[in-house]
């Protein structure tokens, strides 16, 4: 017996756990090392090996081609690195679901806000967009909307229904497409110098021009931002069984949906002011670096405050679809509206 005979005779005796047929196995050296350091394993190092290395593994433990005495080797993970295996096709499987709901979400806000642009106008009773309404609602994908973070800033009104029990002032301010529309929900610090306690406002907007505007504020309350002076409304609204400043849901018919916890938003009239603007212009006859100042206010003809319209004028919105770039809202009054998020 030669030398070199003997020496591969001993090796293969001695690393004979390790062999496969006379080749290395690569998956039980591999073991081998990682049992040699079990403490690293606890700090969660080494549970990122086996993913790396798996593809090569396969392909390193296949048999060579054309020897039929080799048997084919397959992968399965080392028994600590089981429950991260387990857990790491969970959360792919999780991530496709929710990239395909994503996208599925985003093709239907795209036809939602086509069908509008169609529509031509802003307020209206199309069953197609109230079909596609219902569509988005049953996917809400933001759960609490009320007080979730994308709800706040300034949002443009892009649809609402025509109801008989909105107001007509309503009817015919939202009818008017050349007027640009938008509901800016904001938080602001309280005038009361003895309360440190912010304040949510949600703020009706109405662009007539460039240089008249018409706000009508409201303050509101959200188990974020409790008012407690709010309190429930007890009256339609009717006036001397007239429709004047609209018709409300009250009692059960208004509460909210148990379904969808933290989706109202409660809130009462408090002032309103047209706004007129004085333009100043820049001396580079650039237009978009003209500044504007509020040249003079006339308050709106409603007097919020007064103790006998103070419950006409609560109401609510409950949010049932949030999205970074949509909301979808029903108001008390059994309108829906649609509005695009601008900042």
């Amino acid at each position: 017996m030669t030398t070199a005979t003997f020496s591969r005779r001993w090796v293969r005796s001695t690393t004979s756990p390790f062999l496969n047929g006379g080749r290395w196995s690569l998956l039980r050296w591999l073991s081998l090392v990682l049992s040699c350091f079990p403490l690293l394993n606890q700090g969660g190092m080494l549970l990122f090996v086996p993913l790396a290395t798996v593809s090569a593994l396969q392909n390193l433990n296949k048999p060579p081609s054309g020897d039929a005495t080799q048997k084919k080797t397959t992968f399965s993970p080392p028994p600590f690195a089981l429950p991260f295996f387990e857990q790491f096709t969970m959360t792919s499987k999780k991530n496709a679901k929710n990239q395909k709901s994503l996208l599925s979400l985003l093709a239907l806000e795209d036809d939602l806000l086509s069908l509008i642009a169609n529509e031509g106008q802003r307020l209206s009773n199309s069953e197609e967009i109230s079909q596609l309404i219902a569509k988005l609602e049953d996917q809400n994908p933001t759960p609490e909307p009320a007080i979730a973070p994308q709800i706040y800033g300034r949002w443009k009104l892009l649809f609402t229904t025509n109801t008989d029990t909105s107001s007509p002032i309503q009817r015919n301010a939202v009818n008017a497409q050349k007027f640009s529309i938008y509901q800016d929900i904001i938080v602001t610090d309280n005038d009361d110098s003895k309360s440190n306690n912010k304040v949510l406002q949600v703020n009706q907007v109405v662009e007539f021009s460039d240089t008249i505007r018409l706000s009508v504020d409201a303050l509101a309350s959200t188990t974020a931002y409790p008012l407690p002076e709010l309190t429930e409304r007890q009256g339609t609204g009717k006036i001397l069984g007239l429709n004047i400043l609209g018709v409300s849901l009250v009692g059960e018919e208004a509460q909210p949906d148990p379904m969808r916890p933290n989706s109202r938003i409660d809130f009462v009239f408090d002032q309103g002011y047209f706004d007129v603007f004085q333009i100043n212009k820049n001396s580079n006859d650039d237009d978009d670096d003209d500044s504007k100042t509020v040249w003079f206010q006339v308050p709106y003809p409603v007097p919020f405050r007064w103790p006998v319209f103070r419950d006409a004028v609560k109401g609510w919105i409950d949010i049932t679809y949030l999205s970074d770039r949509l909301r979808i809202a029903r108001g008390n009054k059994g309108t829906t509206f649609v509005l695009q998020k601008q900042q």
